[in-house]
């Protein structure tokens, strides 16, 4: 009896492209167990609910809600589910190589909010993909759907709001970290008859998606961040005491 863990090793194997028998070769495991495992990747007996809270008799929310919140975040802004030929899906984050330490965060949220799945790095030009396998991340997003996120409704579902009301620092940290920035902004002022340079920083916000930009900008209003429309894809906050509050809970990119 070959344990869970390796079975999603040999899979994982497969998935980077090896054959059957390459694999068999290289773990010692019958080609008939990984063809097997191709069908159920679970031993027999094993509760399938009970690793998803989501699954349970009694539906519940993620054990680690905080992290949950961040990724949720991170997945509204750069992230994608899609299924392979096995039913298993693939969350894909994408994280610029500027920002290494959020490529660190998103990795151990991904491991916090599912620690039984393997989170992998795979580099694409400019950027890495953080990415895990589970047949559970519909379950743990239920905005997962075919299209783009622009293009089709985009509302959360009680229990995420619920969490997302206990944790919107970590939501709204999640969402700058994808999809926004923070930048110094300069103007010119008239001072005693001579127009002068002034710098301030400021924090941006830019989606498609009018759903995800509405979740923005609500979450914003509960932690008392003032914030505008620059235009209909970009959310500005620019006064002195939010961008105050924005710092002292979410910062810049590193």
């Amino acid at each position: 009896m070959y344990d869970l863990e390796t079975r999603k090793h040999a899979l994982s194997l497969l998935d980077q492209g090896l054959s059957q028998n390459t694999v068999s070769t290289q773990t010692g495991i019958s080609r008939a167990a990984i063809r097997s495992w191709l069908e159920r990747i679970e031993p027999l007996g094993y509760n399938r609910g009970s690793e998803c809270p989501r699954c349970g008799d009694t539906p519940k929310p993620p054990d680690a809600p905080a992290a949950y919140s961040y990724l949720l975040g991170l997945y509204l802004g750069d992230g994608c589910i899609s299924a392979n030929k096995r039913g298993v899906y693939s969350l894909r984050i994408a994280c610029a190589d500027a920002w290494p330490g959020l490529i660190e965060a998103c990795v151990e949220a991904v491991q916090t909010v599912r620690p039984a799945n393997k989170v992998c790095r795979v580099s694409s030009p400019g950027c890495q993909y953080v990415t895990s396998s589970s047949k559970h991340w519909p379950c743990l997003f239920p905005q997962h759907g075919p299209g783009k996120k622009h293009d089709r409704r985009i509302t959360l579902a009680d229990w995420q709001q619920i969490i997302v009301d206990a944790h919107p620092w970590e939501f709204v940290r999640g969402l700058i970290h994808s999809d926004g920035c923070r930048i110094i902004n300069w103007a010119t002022r008239l001072v005693g008859g001579e127009q002068r340079r002034y710098e301030y920083p400021r924090y941006f916000f830019t989606n498609l998606s009018a759903d995800i930009l509405g979740l923005f900008t609500s979450t914003l209003d509960q932690v008392g961040v003032e914030w505008k429309h620059t235009n209909g894809k970009n959310i500005s906050v620019a006064r002195r005491a939010s961008v105050a509050l924005m710092d002292a809970h979410v910062g810049p990119k590193y």
